[in-house]
């Protein structure tokens, strides 16, 4: 696990120069498309709430929480990609706190301060964990009392390391083309190497898990989970690549948004 843990590490320095230019202030089609809107809306923060924002990477859902009023915490283990979240939070410096942090690391987590946020929120981190057994164990003590976790996630099912986009013709009396999705795994936890952007100097390693692998281990953790959105792109976004996700795959969500509320 350790050495799972220090290659993703290692590429997500690699790739964090790459990633931030991708990302930048605004995001791309995932993160405002599936993501945000529904992390918005499931997290609704208030003007004085202070949120742990885990695995920030360049800061893009750490600033987007600091213009909706809150006080962040923010932390990602890529030490390369806080430098670049620092350089693009510099107008936030009263409202946010960063740091290099592994979520991997319980003594590292306990360290952020106990029963002193309000919140917790990790976008399209979980599944680049080597281990997520030790983040939601120290949750419930992160947070205080009836505090919600709110997390993003490719689709397990849908949107996992084997899934493969196709492409094929029928007849119904009509030709039409027809865009699905093959999966050959998914019960199973397993890992897998990949390039989540083509660009990228370093494949990253996915650790995919079924749903209820997550939800499972925030039930054994005193969570409850209280708001669920699965997230598919709407017929009128186009794709990025013949084959990529969008528009043509409006049937079948890419990503999962759910809200964890601890019980009280």
């Amino acid at each position: 696990m350790d050495t799972l843990n220090q290659i993703t590490k290692d590429a997500w320095n690699a790739n964090a120069q790459v990633w931030d230019s991708k990302m930048g202030n605004d995001g791309n089609d995932f993160f405002n498309i599936l993501c945000w809107p529904a992390l918005a809306s499931l997290l609704d923060p208030k003007p004085d709430a202070h949120i742990l924002d885990i695995a920030c990477g360049n800061g893009l859902t750490t600033r987007r929480l600091a213009e909706m009023g809150a006080a962040v915490t923010a932390f990602d283990f890529s030490s390369n990609l806080i430098e670049y979240a620092k350089q693009r939070l510099t107008n936030y410096q009263s409202q946010i706190s960063l740091h290099v942090i592994d979520a991997t690391d319980e003594a590292q987590l306990l360290a952020l301060g106990e029963a002193k946020y309000d919140s917790a929120l990790s976008n399209m981190a979980l599944f680049d964990m080597a281990d997520i057994e030790p983040l939601f164990r120290t949750l419930p003590k992160l947070l205080k009392p009836g505090g919600t976790f709110v997390f993003s996630i490719t689709h397990p099912c849908f949107n996992n390391a084997s899934s493969m986009h196709v492409v094929e013709e029928m007849d119904d009396g009509e030709i039409k083309t027809v865009y699905s999705i093959k999966t050959s795994r998914y019960m199973t936890p397993y890992s897998m190497r990949g390039l989540a952007l083509r660009n990228q100097p370093k494949p990253q390693i996915y650790f995919e898990r079924p749903l209820q692998y997550y939800l499972n281990l925030a039930f054994q953790n005193g969570f409850v989970l209280d708001g669920f959105e699965e997230r598919a792109f709407p017929p009128e976004v186009p794709q990025s690549t013949p084959l990529g996700w969008g528009g043509k795959f409006s049937e079948i969500p890419a990503v999962i948004v759910a809200r964890l509320r601890l019980r009280p």
